[in-house]
């Protein structure tokens, strides 16, 4: 069938910019593809083994106007209790009105220098005027539907003021003494004594146990000594005294050289970061033991829960807050337990290893055979990380349930199963600052899916030295790789109470001045210009936190962990640096992740009511030496799965494989034979190299459910609620620091469709809009588009039955190519737009072809002159005061600021303001898009009077459908900075070495004209 249209059509009503190119062939038929085996494409988004549910539209406004549920939050700091309850209340105020949902009251004053000035004797952490400001940011709050988290202590570690270093409660270490020991020589005397001194604070040490060591060469590498782990001799039995005058006499062998080693349990000392906080003094508490849980809980419940606090936190409380385990000792951690519990998780006793773990400001001093050395310090590890999950916490989490708030935590930073506790907690979190790379997040993400919940939060948009010069475009960079990494809540780092006395303008910030220098960034708030445009970047964020909260995740491979540790930056291999880049994606599960209730096999795929696992991929132990290890336990789990249809991928030699740590008996010989039956099985592959993997995946019929068909830095996530699968996409990086830089992209994305009649739609992000995509292709149970993003740039895309989210179109055809700009959907109906005059051919999906002729299409107008208000911030009165100075300019050609003598130093808004006579009918099919090029930092755009949808802040283009008429068209462009430019001057002392930013419209700014006309 032929369409024939010769005028420029119908008014095409006002859309946001596409990021979805519909325009252009997409050449080649689709591949058919199969997601999953034993199930084909139908059931690959629904739940293996259930019928596909019919499609159920979400109500009106979900994705237009998320809720308070789903708002960024913000990270509150604090300068202890030294705050007002009404400038409290004003800044709920504040942070609801910018669209925000939540807040965590931090401790934070790393910017004082002078702890006086704290006053924490009247106005410390937990004080009567820190309940009063708790108290009020609760009412308030509860009044704005805001939720309050608050930290578990002040600062971090957790920490309380009703210890001492010495309690059972502290948190304690393992230090050793050493002396040498001749062949045949014979020691007679003290036990030595530490070789470390304890702290200032710590008064009492008690000997563990007494070693005598043979040194073995063969064993020492660098500056790791070697020993013999055969020539173990307790001496404890023969220790004479106590306390530091105890004795011990040994005569060595004749053969060898010795060392005598005495291990002597004490406190670590280690206090809240940046204290004091309190008076007392807050001692950080054991991790690893119900001791140290008690004392957090029973300050709390003694102290905290005033019948007020108690009464709001049930109305307002969100979460309790605890940040990184940044456990500080210098020797081995250690708990009064360890050894009791060690010999009963692990099955043979720690004692005789102890001289291989010792350490010494943090690294290792001694080894024995270096694989021995490494499984015993996995096991010192893991059993560590037990105590940590079950004392620690399982059992805050179960209190904190119990007053009606859940536990947040960043639970990384020690050796322990993290991605386990990930699982445990309500809401884990990880952050943008510490963290490596993607493949960090994603060590929390398995975690958290097994478990089932739905939060991964992100501490989001910490830089170091960015203090009043971080830029929103560099934040929304930031995080929309950490989004397709599994995040999907944003607490931002942060927002500062307003007033200190003595600090300078614009006000008190937590990390700013530090050291004298400038801190990190960043403090926002009504001091910075770009709150301005506030509501913009929140209702964005909210609106991926919407998508990427709904329903469960997809993902399409395990990555098995020996050890779970997070933060580390290391990936896995081929899916890391390949994998990703062609479309597929990935999570780490470790051991304790299989014995969830969620960890079983249907229909082919690993909780198939969750993240639907397609694929296990298991490689050796990074974290140990890339040694092939696996426990018995989970070797046998692997075989059950298989034997239920679940793929499995093994990388590397496994002919000899070994348990994770120190085989007690018989343990080796069970794995190697479990094994052995798990590599026969027809769903198991074992490859030998990493470019293998992708052809063990094929032939086990394994496929990614996003498919690039080449290389590309698009990343990706995936969610399934109800019929519709979404997706959101980010032309990213695996980490910020990987260069080259991300460059533009555009190519075709394939993606699996529930059900035949599916069709694919875009969700704007910045806008709220959603629209049916106009072009694409359909495969066997698959549709395929174009997508284009700039680097940085972000897009969602759901794929539902026809009618979804009030969608028009119903069962009209869509394009499948064209060679007009693009094809969409408008007001229900097909459209082609076009930026020059011409006849253009549209092939339709229901066949046949629809030709469009498109007049009277103005030429593209660079936009140069321009006249510039701009609002001046400097500081006011006082130092919470602005006072602003206005400038009014004429340029010729856009420049930065600071090549503007009259702007060189000025930090503010400024609102560009130009006008466009246009002739010709603009009330009919014609529009055009506003190309800003490049703007630092966030911009507005207001045309005619009408301000326009939100701009995307990464790539700055509008579509000015509606808005523009014959004659005279006003633009205008605002334009909000940092801060940064004027501190420079104003505080040079602490901001005087800041490079100037280069603020402002930049351009080029160009108005590209479009016909449209309607076809189907």
């Amino acid at each position: 069938m032929s369409v024939e249209d010769t005028t420029a059509g119908a008014g095409p009503g006002r859309f946001s910019r596409r990021r979805v190119l519909q325009a252009g062939a997409v050449t080649g038929a689709a591949t058919a593809l199969t997601w999953g085996q034993p199930a084909g494409p139908a059931q690959a988004a629904a739940p293996a083994g259930t019928a596909p549910r019919p499609a159920r539209a979400p109500g009106a406004g979900w994705f237009t106007a998320p809720g308070r549920a789903v708002q960024p939050k913000f990270r509150w700091w604090w300068p202890d209790g030294l705050v007002e309850p009404a400038e409290l209340r004003r800044e709920i105020d504040q942070i609801a009105a910018a669209g925000f949902g939540g807040v965590e009251i931090a401790a934070v004053h790393h910017s004082v220098d002078d702890p006086s000035v704290l006053d924490t004797a009247h106005h410390g952490w937990g004080s009567p005027s820190w309940l009063a400001g708790v108290e009020a940011a609760l009412d308030q709050a509860d009044k704005r539907g805001l939720t309050v988290d608050i930290t578990v202590g002040p600062a971090w570690p957790a920490a309380v003021p009703t210890i001492t270093p010495d309690s059972a409660a502290a948190l304690q270490e393992l230090a050793y003494g050493v002396a040498p020991v001749a062949a045949g020589a014979t020691y007679d005397g003290v036990v030595p004594a530490p070789g470390s001194a304890p702290a200032s604070t710590v008064t009492r040490q008690t000997l563990l146990a007494v070693q005598a060591v043979r040194l073995d060469p063969a064993n020492t590498s660098g500056k790791v000594t070697g020993l013999a782990a055969d020539s173990v001799t307790d001496l404890t039995g023969q220790v004479t005294g106590t306390g530091a005058t105890a004795r011990v006499s040994w005569t060595a062998p004749a053969e060898g050289d010795w060392l005598l080693f005495a291990h002597w349990r004490r406190g670590v000392g280690q206090t809240p970061e940046a204290g004091p906080h309190t008076v007392p003094a807050a001692y950080v508490v054991d991790h690893f033991s119900p001791a140290g849980t008690r004392a957090i809980t029973d300050f709390w419940e003694s102290d905290l829960l005033t019948k007020p606090v108690r009464r709001l936190i049930g109305r307002a409380g969100g979460a309790l807050f605890e940040d990184s385990i940044e456990l500080e000792s210098k020797s081995l951690l250690w708990t009064p337990a360890l050894l009791t519990e060690f010999a009963r998780r692990r099955g043979y006793p720690l004692l005789p290893y102890l001289p291989a773990l010792a350490q010494s400001g943090g690294n290792q001093v001694y080894s024995y055979d270096p694989k021995l050395t490494r499984q015993a310090r996995h096991d010192f590890w893991q059993t560590l990380s037990d105590l940590y999950n079950e004392h620690h916490a399982t059992a805050v989490k179960r209190w904190a349930n119990s007053i009606g708030l859940k536990l947040r935590a960043q639970p990384y930073g020690l050796q322990t199963d993290a991605t386990y506790t990930a699982a445990v907690l309500d809401i884990p979190e990880g952050e943008s600052l510490g963290f490596h790379n993607l493949d960090d997040y994603r060590s929390m993400t398995g975690g958290r899916d097994m478990a089932g919940t739905t939060i991964l939060s992100c501490e989001s948009g910490a830089y170091t030295g960015g203090a009043y010069s971080t830029t929103w475009q560099k934040f929304l960079r930031t995080m929309g790789g950490a989004y397709a990494a599994g995040v999907n809540q944003t607490v931002i780092h942060g927002f500062s109470y307003a007033a200190l006395p003595g600090v300078q303008w614009p006000g008190y910030a937590a990390f700013t001045p530090y050291h004298g220098g400038i801190g990190y960034g960043e403090s926002w708030g009504p001091r910075q210009p770009t709150w301005r445009h506030i509501t913009d970047i929140s209702g964005y964020l909210s609106r991926v936190h919407q998508v990427l909260q709904t329903g469960r995740p997809r993902v399409d491979v395990a990555v098995f962990r020996q050890s779970g540790y997070v933060d580390t930056g290391l990936g896995a291999s081929w899916f890391t640096a390949t994998g990703i880049t062609l479309g597929w994606n990935h999570a780490f599960i470790s051991e304790p992740l299989l014995s969830l209730p969620s960890a079983k096999v249907t229909g082919g795929k690993l909780a198939a009511h969750g993240p639907a696992y397609q694929a296990v991929f298991v490689e050796g132990d990074r974290f140990y030496g890339m040694d092939t290890t696996l426990s018995v336990a989970t070797a046998e789990r692997f075989l059950t799965y298989t034997r239920a249809g679940l793929p499995i991928v093994f990388l590397g030699d496994w002919s000899a494989p070994t348990v994770p740590g120190v085989d007690p008996g018989g343990r080796n010989d069970r794995l190697r034979a479990v094994l052995a039956e798990l590599l026969a099985q027809p769903r198991v592959r074992v490859v030998a190299n990493a470019a293998d993997i992708p052809v063990a995946l094929e032939e086990l019929g394994v496929r990614p459910y996003v498919s690039y068909g080449a290389a590309s830095t698009l990343l990706n996530a995936h969610r399934y609620a109800d019929g519709v699968d979404y997706y959101y996409f980010c032309n990213g990086k695996h980490a910020e620091t990987v260069k080259p830089p991300v460059a533009a992209i555009d190519h075709e994305v394939t993606l699996p469709r529930t059900s035949a009649g599916d069709v694919p739609y875009l969700l704007d992000l910045w806008s709220g809009r959603i629209e049916r995509i106009g072009t694409y292709t359909e495969g066997a149970g698959s549709v395929t588009f174009r997508v284009a993003l700039q680097p940085g740039e972000t897009m969602v895309v759901a794929v539902g039955a026809p009618g979804l989210f009030g969608d028009r179109s119903g069962g009209r055809p869509h394009a499948v190519t064209t060679d007009a700009r693009e094809a969409r959907f408008a007001g229900g109906r097909l459209v082609v737009r076009a930026g020059a005059d011409g006849r253009y051919t549209t092939a339709l999906s229901r066949g046949g072809a629809a030709r469009t002729t498109l007049r009277g299409i103005p030429q593209p107008v660079p936009l140069d002159g321009w006249e510039v208000d701009v609002e001046d911030w400097q500081p006011g009165a006082t130092a919470t005061a602005t006072s602003v100075v206005r400038h009014r300019l004429t340029l010729d050609a856009l420049a930065p600021w600071p090549s503007v003598p009259e702007l060189a130093d000025v930090s503010g808004i400024g609102t560009y303001r130009t006008t466009v006579h246009l002739d010709g009918p603009w009330t009919g099919g014609y529009g055009a898009y506003l190309e800003l090029g490049t703007v630092y930092d966030t911009c507005r755009v207001t045309v005619n009077g009408h301000r326009l949808d939100p701009v995307d802040q990464i790539n700055p283009v509008v579509d000015l459908a509606g808005v523009l008429r014959r004659g005279a068209n006003t633009i205008e462009v605002e334009v909000a900075t940092t801060l940064g430019n004027r501190l420079r001057v104003a505080d040079p002392a602490v901001y005087g070495t800041a490079t100037r930013q280069p603020y402002g419209l930049l351009g080029p700014v160009r108005l590209l004209p479009y016909g449209e006309a309607p076809i189907a």
